[in-house]
């Protein structure tokens, strides 16, 4: 029996191959993930419906499993469509998530399409795409390494 969150076995799986420097991304429903991934990476499909599951219950369940060194989320130009006033409302509960975590990471975004290029990356395990309707909901996770 596991004894954290995760217990998606094909998840699972991916994340016990990875290695350090590894990256997961965690996908919002609006995410182009069959076209925007690394050449190595696989594509877990979460999105039963609009809105579940998100990309925070997401999260919550992958740092209960693996180590973190960096959390991107993607940055808005402000030339955008869609962009918005300040942060996305949903970047402080991550922020509080990653606090929960007892992880002092700080969220970073980088610029939209400097975040299609990291994901592109061969580091690219796997996009785990959800169905969070959220904008700007996309977190690029780069795995750590076990210190004990």
């Amino acid at each position: 029996m596991l004894k954290h969150q995760l217990i998606h076995p094909e998840i699972s799986l991916i994340l016990a191959r990875a290695g350090h420097h590894a990256k997961v991304l965690i996908a919002d429903g609006n995410y182009p993930s069959s076209t925007k991934k690394g050449p190595n990476a696989a594509v877990i499909s979460l999105n039963l419906c609009p809105g579940l599951v998100t990309v925070s219950q997401t999260l919550r369940a992958i740092l209960s499993a693996v180590p973190v060194d960096e959390v991107n989320t993607m940055g808005i130009p402000p030339d955008d469509p869609y962009a918005l006033q300040g942060d996305p409302p949903v970047w402080a509960e991550y922020r509080s998530i990653l606090g929960e975590a007892g992880m002092r990471l700080e969220l970073k975004p980088i610029s939209k399409w400097s975040f299609y290029e990291a994901v592109a990356s061969p580091d690219h395990v796997l996009t785990i795409q959800t169905g969070d309707q959220a904008l700007w909901a996309n977190v690029l996770l780069t795995l750590g390494c076990r210190t004990h």
